[in-house]
C-alpha cells in the first residue's frame, strides 16, 4: 500500500486530528515524507485540515472510483482486487483487462467514465462520468467452460448483496443477469471468455460491471430513460460510489471461491429468490429475430437458466443465449 493511501486509513479510522509526528512513527515516514502525501491527497480532492499542535484532520473525501477511495473500504479478498488499476476514462473497462495478457486472476479495473461501454448483444451501455460505478475484472477459473455459464447470474446475485449491504435495499433479477429497482434496469452485466483454439482451454473471463449510482433521467437518452433508473432516483439520496464499488468486490470475491468450489447451492436460493420473473407471464423475444411467444415462467434450474411452461402446459428450459425475456407490459411487469 502506498504512503499515502496509509494515511489516509489512518486518517478515516482516527476520525480526529493526527499529529505528522504520530503519523511518521506508525508508519515509519520522515515528516517530509508525511506532508508530500497529505499534499497529494488533497490534489486528488480530498479535504485535509491542518491545524498547529494538533496535526492533520480528513475533514471530507471525493465520491470517486481512486483507488485510495476504494481500499478504504474494501475489506481483506482472496482474489478479486488485490491488483486494482482505477481510470478517469477508458473506452471500456472489458477492452482494458482483454489487452492486458498478464494480468493476474482477479484484476480489477475501473473507470470514471467510458467511452464506448457496451451490454449484451453489443449494445451501449451509457456512462456518464462521475454518475456510475464502471468496472471489469478479469479471472482465469482453472475450470472447463461447461462449468462456466453461472458466472454472470453469480454476478447479479452480488450486485443485489452489495446494494443491500450499502443502501438497506435489496433490489431484483430481471432475468439472466439485470440487476433492477423500481421495474426499472439498474445495473448493466457482459460476461467475455477467452478460450486456446487449439485446446479449448479457459485463457481468461472477464466480468463487466456498470451500476447507475447518480443519474437522473437527464442523464439516459430517451430511449433508455423508459427503462432505466438509478441508485439516486430509487432512493432519493445520494451513495457513495467507492464504498458500493468496495461492497461488490468483497461480494464477488465470495461468489468466485463458491465457483471454484463448485457449491453453488447458496447463490441459486439468492438468485430464485431475487428473480422478479418466477411465478409471473412472460414475454420471449428470440434473439435475431422471430415470433415472439408468451410463457409463465416457474423455475430457475441449475444452470440458472429459465424454465417456462407454455399455454398448453408444457415446460422446457430457456438460455441467455437464446432469447430475451420481458414483462406483457413493461420491462419487469
Amino acid at each position: 500500500m502506498s504512503s499515502r493511501n496509509e494515511i489516509l486509513s489512518l486518517l478515516r479510522e482516527e476520525g480526529a486530528f493526527l499529529s505528522g509526528q504520530e503519523l511518521s512513527r506508525r508508519l515509519g515516514l520522515s515528516r517530509a515524507a508525511v506532508w508530500k502525501a497529505v499534499d497529494a491527497l488533497r490534489r486528488e480532492g480530498y479535504e485535509i485540515e491542518a491545524r498547529t499542535g494538533l496535526g492533520y484532520r480528513l475533514a471530507a473525501a471525493p465520491d470517486a472510483l481512486t483507488e485510495p477511495e476504494i481500499r478504504s473500504f474494501l475489506g481483506e479478498t482472496a482474489v478479486v482486487g488485490r491488483e486494482l488499476r482505477c481510470f478517469g476514462e477508458l473506452d471500456s473497462t472489458n477492452n482494458y483487462l482483454k489487452t492486458w495478457a498478464d494480468a493476474p486472476d482477479g484484476t480489477v479495473a475501473t473507470a470514471d467514465s467510458q467511452t464506448a461501454g457496451r451490454g449484451r448483444m453489443d449494445r451501449s451501455f451509457q456512462s456518464p462520468k462521475g454518475k456510475g460505478i464502471y468496472l471489469s475484472v478479469l479471472l482465469r477459473p482453472p475450470l472447463p467452460p461447461d462449468r462456466l455459464p453461472p458466472v454472470t447470474a453469480l454476478a447479479g446475485v452480488s450486485v443485489c448483496a452489495a446494494v443491500e449491504r450499502v443502501c438497506g435495499v435489496r433490489p431484483g433479477l430481471k432475468w439472466p443477469n439485470d440487476p433492477v429497482l423500481c421495474g426499472k434496469k439498474l445495473c448493466g452485466i457482459l460476461t467475455e471468455m477467452s478460450l486456446e483454439a487449439e485446446t479449448g482451454r479457459v485463457q481468461s473471463l472477464v466480468l463487466g460491471i456498470g451500476i447507475n449510482v447518480g443519474q437522473g433521467p437527464e442523464d439516459f437518452s430517451p430511449e433508455v430513460r423508459e427503462v432505466a433508473t438509478s441508485l439516486l432516483q430509487a432512493l432519493g439520496r445520494p451513495v457513495s460510489r467507492p464504498r458500493l464499488a468496495a461492497a461488490l468486490l468483497e461480494e464477488l470475491d465470495r461468489a468466485y471461491a463458491a465457483l471454484l468450489a463448485g457449491d453453488l447451492s447458496a447463490y441459486r436460493a439468492a438468485y430464485r429468490r431475487d428473480c422478479v420473473n418466477l411465478g409471473k407471464t412472460v414475454q420471449l423475444i428470440p434473439f435475431g429475430g422471430g415470433e415472439r411467444e408468451t410463457a409463465q415462467a416457474v423455475d430457475v434450474d441449475g444452470d440458472f437458466s429459465l424454465v417456462v411452461r407454455d399455454a398448453e402446459g408444457r415446460e422446457r428450459t430457456v438460455r441467455s443465449g437464446e432469447v430475451s425475456v420481458r414483462g406483457l407490459w413493461g420491462y419487469t411487469e
